[in-house]
């Protein structure tokens, strides 16, 4: 089977990413910022030492251990990018490693001879900086960097730009293909959870008790954002093209807290039942600046079509529902004490 590298390996979708490579019978590369995460991931994984996994340290803002990591690679599935549960005070904190980590890894990959590299971006550089209406956003959108949009949505833009910039500057380089995931649900494997499961965490522990904020978004479950990955690794149809990664359109968080009322019983007596109204949370932005982001999009719902991935790449996500309870009971499991205390 092929060699692999995954960048990121101790984070949400790396680690499930990994998992998949493996049963997959790919031999495994990961890259970590620390040497003491190898232990941290093996043991969140249940992989052994050895075991078709090697581990490289290496960090986006340094070209330190890329070239070793890459070297007799086939594949690289970039996935390593900050994302920060708020606003970040300088946006240099996220554009640079975004942007200058994934030229990094395409330089390496391209000296490499690596045949394909699929670089994780995110719907957020498809569907912002514009009124959404009730446009369907596909893979031909894409975001303004110039609006007024965040640091993340922003980072997110720039890097996958500069990744295909980078593309179509060097014919010779390595096959790019890109996957747009919305908002990542699922099981959580180690103590890396993902800042997208967050929200789940929020309505099962009663921090949002004051109601819920009007927001909407896609959701896509880990396991199926790897398995578009690995697809997408090796299809001869993904060469050249980007794929948004979602198990369904946008819904309203609402729905989701719905859901795991509906679903777990006595153990989500703790999710609220009201939405808040729209203003609340603008005017706590006024004095928190980490709410920003948050605000500015309260009210606003963006349509969107995964389309393109189930038609060309054969990919079949699981339900809202599914990914939904599936991510509430990783949580609660053994940890439910200190999820609800």
């Amino acid at each position: 089977m092929s060699t692999v590298l995954v960048t990121g390996g101790s984070g949400f979708l790396g680690m499930h990413t990994i998992v998949q490579l493996l049963a997959h019978g790919h031999e495994v590369r990961t890259t970590v910022r620390s040497a003491a995460r190898e232990t941290q991931v093996r043991a969140a994984l249940g992989v052994e030492p050895g075991a078709r996994l090697r581990f490289f340290v290496a960090d986006l803002l340094s070209d330190d251990g890329w070239d070793a990591a890459v070297d007799g690679a086939d594949y690289v599935l970039h996935v390593a990018s900050p994302f920060p549960p708020g606003a970040p005070e300088d946006e240099d904190e996220l554009i640079v490693p975004a942007r200058e980590g994934t030229l990094r890894v395409l330089r390496a990959a391209h000296v490499a001879g690596v045949r394909r590299v699929v670089v994780t971006s995110s719907f957020a550089a498809v569907g912002y900086g514009r009124d959404p209406g009730d446009h369907v956003f596909t893979e031909v959108d894409w975001t303004d960097p110039d609006a007024d949009i965040g640091a993340y949505i922003r980072s997110k833009t720039l890097a996958e730009r500069a990744a295909w910039d980078y593309s179509e500057r060097h014919p010779d380089a390595p096959e790019l293909t890109v996957i747009n995931p919305v908002a990542i649900f699922g099981p959580v494997l180690g103590t890396d959870r993902g800042t997208s499961v967050g929200v789940i965490a929020g309505l099962l522990d009663g921090s949002m008790a004051a109601g819920i904020p009007r927001l909407a978004f896609a959701v896509v479950d880990v396991r199926d954002a790897a398995e578009l990955h690995v697809r997408a690794m090796t299809d001869p149809a993904a060469a050249g093209e980007r794929f948004i990664a979602a198990g369904g359109d946008s819904v309203w968080m609402a729905d989701i807290a719905r859901i795991l009322r509906d679903r777990l019983g006595d153990t989500a007596a703790r999710v609220p039942t009201t939405e808040l109204a729209d203003d609340v949370l603008r005017e706590a932005a006024k004095s928190n600046p980490a709410l920003e982001p948050t605000a500015r999009e309260v009210g606003r719902r963006r349509h969107l079509s995964a389309e393109k991935a189930r038609r060309m790449l054969g990919w079949q996500p699981r339900s809202l529902e599914q990914t939904v309870v599936a991510t509430a009971e990783s949580l609660l499991g053994p940890n439910v004490e200190r999820v609800l205390s």
